[in-house]
């Protein structure tokens, strides 16, 4: 037996010999490239930590509204400078393999637009006829580039120059010698900038509730017996998230959330007396605390979507969970704030 072995490596050592110098250096770099390739896409899929948010300015003044628009453009920039850059647009390895990131930056970047729409449509402007403030006009207006465009133009080139615009804004809200931007921290305005946070939740939510749901009934026409809709509705609908994109919906809620905590403490700072008049700086407190527990660290290498009751765990309805509590926590504010 020990002979037939000796013979075998024998053979073996002789077929290794025999194989072209090229092709052993070929199979040696490939090796090698696929391995860099794996280390950096592993260090890419890392999402970035919670920074602290700026209550005040450089030189320690409190100015209304530069919390909000400090934090929008350290968010922004988070988004473009983190490991790796901006993936979503991406034509090369690694970045052309990872989903995981592009989704997370999907979350994020939508809700860096809302908040920057609800900046430019109401926090800068004190009433609907008032004129609008010219760097936010164009600020906004270059974060809703296609986020997967990579030349003519670039999505990061675009996305810088959104940051610079609300850069100037924010520094001249902090200008004691300019008067022409403002920032009205007021109860009707932080009631827009909820709405739309609601409906990004509520939708994501539910998006993540159907990792385990096959159906659902239609209920888009319910409450309101004149409601009519464009096309007929079928009375059960189907919802199950396909396997393939799970993970994409729990990235992209992982990325709402992580932009959510930024922006819910810097409303804090800056809507601390509207907050104040109405009893509600708990609820906020409460959400960045439903937030917060949605980012803890992931101990699993993958996404499992096990059923609702069943032997492994389901990371969608987990995400679901905090993001349902920090919706409904969004809507007793927003209700609050509708007080007189």
């Amino acid at each position: 037996m020990n002979r037939m072995d000796a013979v075998v490596n024998e053979k073996t050592a002789r077929s290794l010999l025999a194989t072209p110098g090229w092709l052993r250096i070929s199979i040696c770099v490939l090796a090698a490239v696929l391995l860099l390739l794996t280390i950096i896409s592993i260090y890419w899929s890392r999402t970035p930590d919670v920074f602290w948010v700026n209550e005040s300015t450089d030189d320690n003044r409190i100015v209304i509204g530069y919390s909000t628009t400090d934090t929008l453009i350290r968010v922004a920039e988070t988004l473009l400078d983190k490991p790796g850059g901006y993936l979503s647009n991406d034509r090369m390895p690694p970045g052309v393999f990872l989903d995981n990131i592009p989704n997370w930056e999907a979350g994020v970047l939508q809700q860096v637009r809302d908040l920057a729409r609800v900046i430019r449509n109401d926090y800068s402007r004190s009433q609907s006829q008032s004129k609008e403030d010219d760097d936010v006009r164009d600020a906004e207006q270059a974060f809703f580039i296609d986020s997967r465009s990579w030349i003519f133009p670039a999505s990061e080139s675009e996305y810088r120059g959104a940051i610079n615009g609300f850069r100037k804004y924010r520094d001249r809200l902090s200008d004691d010698d300019d008067s022409d931007a403002e920032f009205y921290a007021r109860a009707d305005n932080l009631r827009e900038w909820l709405a739309q946070v609601e409906k990004r939740v509520g939708s994501l939510t539910r998006r993540l509730g159907d990792s385990v749901s096959a159906t659902r009934i239609n209920e888009n026409l319910a409450l309101d017996p004149s409601a009519e809709s464009s096309n007929p509705q079928a009375d059960i609908i189907d919802v199950r998230t396909s396997w393939f994109e799970v993970d994409d919906i729990f990235f992209e809620a992982r990325g709402t959330a992580w932009a959510l905590v930024h922006f819910f403490r810097a409303a804090e700072f800056d809507f601390a007396n509207v907050l104040e008049d109405k009893n509600a700086s708990v609820s906020v407190r409460q959400i960045i605390r439903e937030l917060e527990a949605s980012l803890q660290p992931l101990h699993s290498p993958v996404i499992l979507n096990g059923s609702g009751f069943g032997f492994f765990a389901n990371h969608s309805l987990v995400m679901a969970n905090y993001l349902a509590r920090a919706n409904a926590a969004v809507i007793n504010l927003r209700e609050l704030l509708d007080q007189g």
